[in-house]
């Protein structure tokens, strides 16, 4: 009820902010702004969330970067997925931790691990990889198999780890702490605090929640900051005159057309 609830709420917050005209950054400030699609180019009947297809379609389109949720297989393998189970998706109630790799792959062959989105974007895409809120098992295990996945880029450059709980970051202990970013929901005041104190990369959150004060005391620290979910022109002049660091879109390739329609352009 609260998940619902908050995404409703969120859904408001977009729509007012598409019809809030806003002024037009300069051209130096449209072409420095990041652009990630939230688990790719999808709409739920053609193309799936965090598939290779909408991952393509992100790719195709240029855009600077590729959110995507890692969980895990009953046999530890880190795989590409948002919810715990597969019914809002692929309308089957299988539940990823009860499959192994092996069933998965079989079963659900449009699942992606996350080796495979490695292959196929790292290098080319920016990945920001949310790690799931669920049980850590074996933290040390799973900390090796990320690193071993993740192995052929370089952290920072290639990827970002995100997670809306912190704690995951400590249990992993497979990366330094400047790779990780925690996501804010309405706790943005603490995470922001937790962020600045253990050195992560920066912070992350609506872009409703991500306050201007938060923006300046990251900015100044050297971390950087990203915003979601920028779905209009409007909410992009406003993220990039505020100059956040990294806008995540759930429809990234509208919003890279827009970015490139201005790129050059004097306001």
């Amino acid at each position: 009820m609260k998940f619902h609830l908050e995404s409703w709420g969120i859904h408001l917050v977009d729509r007012f902010l598409a019809v809030w005209p806003r002024k037009k950054p300069t051209s130096t400030q449209i072409a420095a702004c990041r652009i990630i699609s939230h688990r790719g180019e999808h709409d739920n009947h053609n193309v799936m969330e965090n598939t290779l297809a909408a991952f393509d379609a992100a790719d195709h389109a240029g855009v600077w970067g590729i959110e995507c949720d890692v969980r895990w297989t009953v046999d530890l393998e880190p795989i590409i997925c948002h919810d715990t189970d597969l019914t809002r998706i692929f309308n089957r109630p299988s539940r990823l931790n009860e499959l192994t790799f092996s069933q998965l792959n079989d079963r659900f062959p449009q699942v992606p691990s996350l080796s495979d989105v490695v292959k196929r974007y790292g290098g080319r895409q920016h990945l920001m990889i949310e790690l799931k809120e669920e049980i850590y098992s074996k933290p040390e295990y799973q900390g090796r198999k990320l690193s071993q996945a993740l192995a052929p880029l370089t952290p920072k450059k290639d990827y970002h780890l995100l997670s809306f709980n912190p704690g995951i970051f400590d249990s992993l202990n497979m990366a330094p702490a400047d790779v990780f970013i925690p996501i804010a929901r309405l706790n943005a005041r603490e995470i922001s605090r937790q962020a600045i104190q253990r050195g992560y990369a920066g912070l992350s959150g609506h872009c409703l929640l991500v306050r201007r004060k938060h923006l300046e005391r990251h900015r100044h620290l050297g971390q950087k900051t990203g915003t979601g979910f920028i779905n209009s022109t409007n909410c992009l002049f406003r993220e990039v005159n505020r100059q956040v660091d990294w806008l995540f879109s759930d429809c990234a390739a509208e919003i890279q057309r827009t970015v490139d329609r201005f790129k050059g352009n004097p306001t």
